[in-house]
């Protein structure tokens, strides 16, 4: 992904390359302290195929600003009273705390598992740059 000034950060979504926008690190005394605003979420997929649509149509769909898409992750889970452990591809999504059942719903309806996991966690603390360009990027 490449940024231009307003737009998004540079390299990838989750590790942009410092130079994108024109940000000189300067946060304008913006500490991003409105805490749970944004959210972490993590879903993870079967394929690499199913994981890349997944993401796709949440970045599109504005429900994400940012998907990480992370193969070769082991899950070792009980599903049915079995004992299962399945290679999988975790996503990880950036977005608005507001947006996460909407996010949730639309997870739900597009997974091909049964069961989709949907987790998410609020973001803390982070670039404010970045966290302000996840949220210009979902809508509340």
């Amino acid at each position: 992904m490449e940024g231009t000034a307003g737009t998004a950060p540079g390299g990838s979504c989750g590790s942009g390359n410092g130079t994108a926008g024109g940000d000189t690190g300067d946060t304008g005394g913006d500490t991003m302290s409105d805490t749970g605003e944004l959210s972490a979420a993590f879903v993870t997929c079967p394929n690499l195929s199913v994981a890349t649509e997944l993401a796709r149509s949440l970045v599109r769909h504005r429900l994400a600003a940012c998907v990480n898409v992370i193969p070769g992750v082991t899950s070792v889970y009980t599903w049915q009273g079995r004992l299962e452990e399945d290679s999988e591809v975790l996503l990880m999504i950036k977005t608005r705390s507001s947006r996460v059942p909407a996010l949730s719903d639309f997870v739900r309806s597009h997974h091909p598992y049964e069961v989709p996991e949907v987790v998410a966690l609020p973001v803390a603390q982070g670039n404010p740059p970045y966290l302000r360009w996840v949220r210009d990027s979902v809508p509340p």
